[in-house]
């Protein structure tokens, strides 16, 4: 008897180890209270809720044609055909063109990123310093089956394209700095523009700015990286344009850590009244603020923006990024005439480059994070649908294709027991849901 109680009492620590045990592996599919310490300062932001007349936007189009001017009335295409499949153009990519290597650049970029200290120094001694060395070690929990790739070389940016379509992403949305700028761990990449529009026309795709933060930045100079990249490139065929209720077709602009600038600055360029307003002229855009805090949705609304987005691939990371908020800001969007158009990501691990930031990791757990991520996008009935990322391999969200990799010293994350083309394959599963289910919400 006492033995038999004996073997009841082991079944029974074996149960309950596994069930803890499953309960951890699976945490990352729910959201985490508070706000990440990736963005101190955001409390101090103002408040506006000052309302603003703005234009409604309808449905995400792009052109066919070689070239459209501003402000053009095209028939509202969601989708088109690419060398890989259908691909469509109410789900956008975010895209980097920041990485370098010495066949190219005569130096490694961005692959020997640097370990970020904690902005406490007290934490911050309890974490290695110093920058990675590749090619065997990369500023990345993950290694690219392309290697650590030149954004510069023309057969890493084919692949790229023909990755993309393989998604089914329409849209890539480019990381952009003004010309002669970059962010501080890379260098000027305003000069691959060019030949990343003609690499995205040759397959069908389309190419939307992302407008990173730089120093000086503000509604004014925003409004001369408008005026620059729409003389220079707005004539282009993969150049992305929205059509909006009025049957304009504009281009669009994501503005990164767009909390950055207060409201009344930014209504002054997108307010039909500000001091150097873009509303009516040949730069009218459809501008799309970033939303963390939830009070931001104030501050995009008094602002003049035309929608927001989400960014982060950390659900429970900010108010915008958790993925039970989407509702309520899908509702608020509708009721205020703005897009929502939240992000979705695979996962998040940015321990490689913040080592202290391990709170934040969210596991892919074999793609099942990617697709809770997904169905609470559909849920909320966006009209457009970001992807993040393609390729930010710092942060872990890339979808690109990734390999084994073993080193003496490191040992990668990988997509198996999957093949390399994992992420892109459940991307193009669910943007075909989600253009399915479009068509009966629009009915």
């Amino acid at each position: 008897m006492a033995r038999l109680r004996r073997r009841a009492c082991v079944a029974l620590f074996l149960f309950t180890l596994f069930i803890f045990g499953t309960l951890m592996a699976l945490r990352t599919l729910k959201p985490s209270d508070g706000f990440s310490d990736l963005a101190p300062g955001l409390e101090l932001l103002p408040i506006l809720g000052a309302r603003m007349d703005r234009r409604s936007v309808t449905r995400a189009s792009a052109s066919p044609d070689q070239a459209r001017p501003p402000g053009s009335n095209t028939k509202a295409m969601l989708s088109n055909f690419s060398p890989e499949g259908t691909i469509f153009y109410d789900v956008h990519i975010f895209y980097y063109t920041w990485y370098g290597s010495p066949h190219m650049d005569g130096k490694y970029i961005h692959w020997d990123h640097i370990l970020v200290p904690h902005w406490d120094p007290k934490i911050a001694s309890s974490y290695p310093r110093g920058k990675h060395m590749p090619p065997e070690d990369i500023g990345s929990s993950y290694y690219p089956e392309l290697n650590p790739y030149s954004s510069r070389d023309p057969d890493v940016l084919e692949s790229h394209m023909e990755q993309i379509g393989a998604s089914a992403a329409g849209v890539l949305v480019l990381a952009w700095y003004p010309p002669g700028l970059g962010d501080e761990n890379g260098e000027p990449t305003e000069d691959m523009v060019p030949a990343v529009l003609d690499a995205a026309y040759r397959h069908n795709l389309k190419v939307a700015f992302h407008i990173q933060p730089y120093k000086g930045r503000n509604d004014q100079t925003v409004h001369d990286n408008i005026k620059y990249i729409i003389d220079r490139y707005g004539d282009h065929g993969a150049m992305y344009r929205l059509t909006t209720s009025t049957g304009k077709s504009l281009p669009l602009f994501y503005i990164y850590d767009s909390y950055l600038t207060p409201s009344e600055a930014w209504s002054e360029l997108l307010s039909p009244t500000g001091s150097h307003s873009i509303r009516g002229s040949a730069y009218d855009s459809v501008l799309i603020a970033l939303i963390v805090e939830e009070r931001h949705k104030h501050d995009i609304l008094a602002g003049g923006f035309d929608g927001m987005y989400t960014y982060f691939a950390s659900n429970g990371f900010s108010f915008g990024s958790s993925h039970q908020n989407w509702k309520a800001i899908k509702a608020f969007c509708d009721g205020n005439n703005l897009l929502f158009i939240p992000s979705v990501g695979p996962g998040y691990i940015d321990t490689s480059i913040r080592p202290w930031n391990n709170h934040n990791t969210r596991n892919r757990v074999n793609g099942r994070y990617y697709e809770t991520a997904l169905q609470a996008a559909l849920n909320a009935r966006p009209e457009i649908v970001t992807i993040t990322s393609f390729n930010e391999w710092h942060e872990g969200t890339q979808i690109e294709r990734a390999v084994p990799k073993k080193t003496v010293t490191r040992v990668y994350l990988d997509y198996q027991p999957h093949g390399p083309d994992h992420y892109l394959e459940l991307t193009r599963r669910w943007a075909e849901q989600f253009n399915k289910e479009k068509q009966q919400w629009l009915i």
